[in-house]
């Protein structure tokens, strides 16, 4: 029996099985390609402040190291479990093969709600996790990134406590750290400016102007913050925006400058207004142009695909879009114009990689470099996957998943099977 269990994981298993159908990939092929190389499940032991020891739970899943070492994010989710760990990293690997990068696919993360930790509390959780995890990880084994519920502070608790143990720094451990302890500019803002760039290019294949279009963003971390502040930016007028404690939605446009300015300030948009106040579920289909989900997986369903009243669908999040709503969608390609996940995410781990470049080379670029870098990354996947779902006759999600599944693939067939 595979510990690789729930509706995440088997939501990633029926996406890979429908694009294997589609590349005619021999059965006995399948699961040396789906099923991931290593995981990794740890208990991380902490001195609580009220003088308590807790033990939470953590893991890491490696899919393959075929092109290069394994690359991903690492969440702190009161929910999380191996199932969930292992579809992100499948995901991962998709998308980093679609973007040409010398990596495979890893996720992983501890089972803890970060907001119930006091900040030492927070810290000694990172830590342990990071040491734990020494064994397993490595520069040119795994490199870690933040994700929901981390953030760059504790990407340099990563980095301090695999460095302690090395004896030297090695700030390419990680990615997404701050910049003083080598980061890279335009980070913290890339996943987000990938969004809304590649918004833009689908705003130009449809025929919609950005001045005066209307976009709801469900998801205020950081990808839908600079998602949402990159859209207005170009005269999109927000009418919608949520988090995991709010929804709001005005027809006439909400103050994203207040909101932006609030949210900073208190972390959370619950609080900043008691007026357009709607349920989260109803958010996703009230009437705009573009509909960006930045939060969870599986926020787009059976239950809501058929209802939504989108132009574009921009996915921000790792697998908000079930495979039961993509049969609903994809009967309405001529409506609902869909940018899948593992190609609209894809600027955070495209930046990742720059940086990781950068730590290697103890050379760094300018934030101009990294962001023209970025676009043309994000150019060159846009148009091979538009360029495949047109001379297929494919849906964006089925071509951008052929185009990557094909690159693990094929150099997996190079390598050939050891021993």
């Amino acid at each position: 029996m595979s510990i690789y269990t729930g509706p995440v994981f088997e939501m990633a298993r029926t996406q890979f099985h429908v694009i294997a159908d589609h590349l005619e990939i021999p059965k006995d092929e399948r699961e040396r390609l789906l099923m991931p190389k290593r995981a990794i499940a740890v208990s991380c032991p902490i001195h609580m402040e009220d003088g308590r020891t807790a033990v939470f739970a953590g893991y890491r899943v490696q899919h393959h190291l075929t092109l290069g070492p394994t690359k991903g994010g690492t969440r702190f989710s009161p929910n999380l479990d191996i199932g969930e760990v292992g579809a992100l990293a499948i995901w991962m690997s998709w998308k980093c093969a679609l973007a040409e990068l010398p990596y495979g696919g890893a996720k992983g993360g501890v089972a803890v709600d970060p907001r119930s930790l006091t900040p030492h509390e927070l810290e000694s959780v990172s830590r342990r996790y990071m040491q734990e995890m020494i064994p397993f990880v490595g520069p040119r084994v795994d490199v870690m990134a933040p994700d929901m519920g981390t953030n760059e502070q504790i990407m340099a608790w990563f980095m301090d406590t695999y460095s302690m143990y090395q004896g030297v720094t090695v700030s390419e451990i990680v990615t997404g750290k701050p910049v003083d302890s080598g980061g890279t500019l335009g980070r913290r803002e890339a996943t987000g400016h990938g969004v809304a760039f590649l918004i833009f290019r689908a705003m130009e294949t449809v025929g919609i102007q950005p001045a005066g279009a209307t976009a709801i963003v469900q998801g205020y971390g950081n990808v839908g913050f600079y998602a949402a502040a990159g859209l207005a930016d170009r005269g999109v007028r927000i009418t919608g925006l949520s988090d995991h404690t709010i929804a709001y939605y005005d027809p006439k446009g909400l103050d994203l400058a207040a909101i932006a300015r609030y949210a900073t300030a208190h972390g959370v948009l619950k609080g900043y207004s008691s007026e357009a106040i709607i349920d989260p579920a109803e958010l996703l289909v009230q009437p705009c142009d573009v509909l960006a989900p930045c939060a969870i997986e599986r926020v787009i369903g059976g239950n809501n695909a058929g209802g939504l009243k989108c132009r574009i669908l921009a996915e921000g999040a790792n697998g908000p879009t079930t495979p039961e709503a993509d049969l609903i969608l994809a009967e309405r390609r001529d409506e609902i114009f869909i940018i899948p996940d593992i190609l609209c995410n894809a600027g955070g781990v495209i930046v990742s990689y720059f940086e990781w470049v950068q730590d290697l080379q103890q050379y760094f670029w300018s934030k101009k470099e990294v962001m023209e870098r970025l676009e043309h990354a994000l150019d060159r996947s846009w148009e091979n996957v538009v360029r495949r779902a047109a001379k297929d006759g494919i849906s964006n999600r089925m071509a951008a998943m052929a185009i990557g599944v094909e690159r693990v693939r094929n150099a997996k067939n190079l390598r050939g099977l050891f021993p």
